[in-house]
């Protein structure tokens, strides 16, 4: 597994440890309680991370095919 993929763990971790800290109601932000937009701020760097990822193996395949033909 390349160092790149460990990203992918940030997300899950934000997920499933992050409630057991930040359950709160009293800070909001943008409207949302705390817990909701720490949630919905995971759901969105998911999204970064995995775009991350994508463009990085591409870029490997990519390296990976000019090499195998000289």
């Amino acid at each position: 597994m390349r160092a790149v993929h460990t990203l992918a763990f940030a997300p899950v971790l934000m997920v499933l440890v992050g409630p057991f800290f930040l359950n709160r109601v009293t800070p909001f932000l943008l409207g949302m309680p705390f817990l909701l937009s720490w949630l919905t701020l995971s759901l969105v760097l998911t999204s970064i991370v995995m775009a991350i990822i994508y463009y990085s193996d591409q870029a490997a395949d990519s390296t990976d095919k000019d090499d195998h033909t000289k």
